[in-house]
């Protein structure tokens, strides 16, 4: 089994944050929720071979919410490892992650139709940044440490969670 590196954004324009909308398909095996439940995440996913995590997060952003942003800089880091062992036969590859959040904004290129959504995505929407701590956002230890990520110039570790 690998590790995997995702880079995930944080897309804030005119007060609200872009964050993707899902519908768990996968039982418990997804963040131990019952399947059908709504949750939400960050736009983002896997880091492919020879790709830079900047790459990663553009071409991410692009292809699950038809916006064009711009990285203005690295802000976090965390690692997700699923304890789920059903998760871990199914999934191999998406067990253990290194997630990179960076934060960026739009450019003003026009919206590009959706090119691919993930599992369970839904529809990427905006929320006002306050709502985010009443939501089932995840990663949940980015909630815990959101003012610091805001507000802090460096990078900080997040640290490990086990789902």
């Amino acid at each position: 089994m690998g590790i995997r590196n995702a880079a995930k954004a944080l897309i804030i324009n005119d007060g609200k944050l872009l964050i993707n909308k899902n519908q768990n398909s996968v039982g418990d095996m997804c963040y131990g929720l019952p399947n059908g439940a709504i949750y939400y995440d960050l736009p983002g996913g896997g880091q492919n071979q020879y790709e830079t995590l900047e790459e990663a997060v553009k071409r991410e952003c692009l292809e699950e919410s038809g916006y064009t942003v711009v990285v203005d800089r690295l802000a976090a880091i965390y690692e997700e490892i699923s304890m789920h062992e059903g998760f871990r036969i199914e999934y191999e590859s998406y067990a253990h992650k290194v997630h990179f959040i960076f934060i960026c904004r739009l450019t003003n290129e026009p919206i590009k139709p959706l090119a691919e959504k993930d599992l369970d995505m839904l529809e990427s929407i905006w929320i006002e940044i306050a709502d985010m701590r009443n939501m089932p956002l995840y990663p949940q230890i980015l909630i815990a440490n959101l003012d610091r990520v805001f507000n802090s110039d460096n990078v900080l570790y997040l640290g490990s969670e086990r789902i």
